[in-house]
């Protein structure tokens, strides 16, 4: 069984990148599992903090679940014309302290999608991420990029992706991470 974990950069309800990840689960390949995880209750990193009292139960949990699974599925939007600052901060505190860095990111496979309403997706977010990966050591997948734009259009008012083109765009999208992941 291969086990990915999918997070979202957004915290919203009714977010469309948590919905593109739950759609993902629908369209995966056999053998595959895809768990998403939460980011609420992960504070604002803040260094004094981790000196005084570590790291948050939170950020620790979600550090396990990275840890423990075979490939990362980020699901960005893009706020401002780049990343999330939800998203980035769970990855910093889930980098600390510096010596967990390698048991949790090093040569883990990472694939990037995102919705947006806009016309332009999530291109410049998706690109900002890149050199994060490269610092922490991960192995992102370029096989293919994901960038649902027009996602009011796409997604149902239940967060149901409706619109089949894009759906099989996912499903090629999960099966080469898959591939990938399995190497």
């Amino acid at each position: 069984m291969t086990r990915l974990l999918g997070i979202s950069g957004s915290l919203r309800a009714g977010s469309y990148n948590t919905a593109l990840l739950q759609a993902a689960r629908e369209v995966l390949p056999e053998g595959v599992e895809l768990e998403i995880a939460t980011l609420h209750g992960i504070p604002l990193y803040d260094g004094d903090a981790e000196e005084k009292h570590g790291i948050p139960a939170a950020a620790e949990a979600l550090k396990d679940k990275l840890a423990a699974c075979d490939g990362l599925v980020l699901c960005t939007p893009e706020y401002n014309h780049s990343i999330p600052g939800v998203l980035k901060n769970a990855i910093d505190w889930m980098s600390r302290p510096g010596a967990d860095k390698e048991r949790v990111f090093g040569k883990r496979p990472v694939a990037l999608l995102g919705a947006s309403p806009s016309g332009f997706g999530t291109v410049l977010a998706q690109n900002a991420w890149l050199p994060v990966f490269r610092i922490l050591g991960m192995r992102y997948w370029s096989g293919m990029e994901l960038m649902v734009s027009g996602a009011h259009k796409v997604f149902d008012d239940q967060g149901k992706l409706q619109d089949e083109k894009v759906s099989e765009l996912l499903r090629k999208h999960m099966a080469g991470f898959t591939a990938f992941v399995r190497g």
